[in-house]
């Protein structure tokens, strides 16, 4: 089976939206610049970042605030973040009707997991959305981290590790990408405590 990987575009102090995300304004008030990198100002090497992380993604995994702010007109139109990729969103309360792209579980994350990897095979299940990827960091299922950080500042929004809850998670650095664009591209591997 493939591995479990989160890639998001962060600020330094930590966001990944910036205040008062909503449908309307899916990063927030001042979070589009999270994603300059991915527009016209993308240099080589952010481009074979994102290359990278799209070509392996079998699945996809997700919240349901993410799902809201991003389906149908106006956001992803008739897939997911990928396209026809399927999606895997974690919910306590399923819409009657979705995109056939999207499947909803509502049995928690473990299982959100195990049905998103067994879709993808031998490929990776890209979580998408800071809840989603802190609680498969929190329960040990995630096994890579990629943050392009962003040199700003952003004061307020959503934060990516806000809410881990127990001990301290150990990541190993394995790789570092300072494109021209000003983001740094990290990728971690979790170490699993024994």
């Amino acid at each position: 089976m493939g591995k479990v990987a989160s890639g998001m575009s962060m600020s330094l102090d930590g966001f990944v939206t910036g205040p008062h995300d909503s449908r309307q304004k899916p990063l927030g008030e001042g979070g589009e610049v999270l994603h300059h990198w991915l527009g016209e100002t993308a240099t080589a090497a952010d481009q074979a970042v994102i290359q990278e992380m799209a070509a392996g993604v079998g699945a996809i995994l997700m919240g349901r605030r993410s799902y809201d702010f991003c389906v149908g007109d106006g956001g992803w139109g008739d897939g997911g973040p990928a396209g026809q990729t399927p999606c895997f969103v974690l919910t306590h309360n399923p819409p009657t009707e979705a995109p056939d792209v999207f499947t909803f579980v509502t049995d928690g994350i473990e299982s959100a997991v195990a049905q998103a990897k067994a879709a993808a095979g031998d490929k990776t299940v890209g979580i998408h959305g800071a809840t989603a990827a802190q609680q498969a960091l929190a329960v040990g299922l995630l096994d890579e981290l990629h943050v392009s950080l962003v040199p700003v500042l952003l004061g307020g929004g959503v934060r990516l590790f806000d809410l881990l809850g127990g001990g301290p998670i150990t990541l190993d650095r394995d790789r570092v990408v300072e494109a021209g664009s000003g983001v740094t591209h990290l990728r971690y591997q979790v170490v699993r405590q024994a």
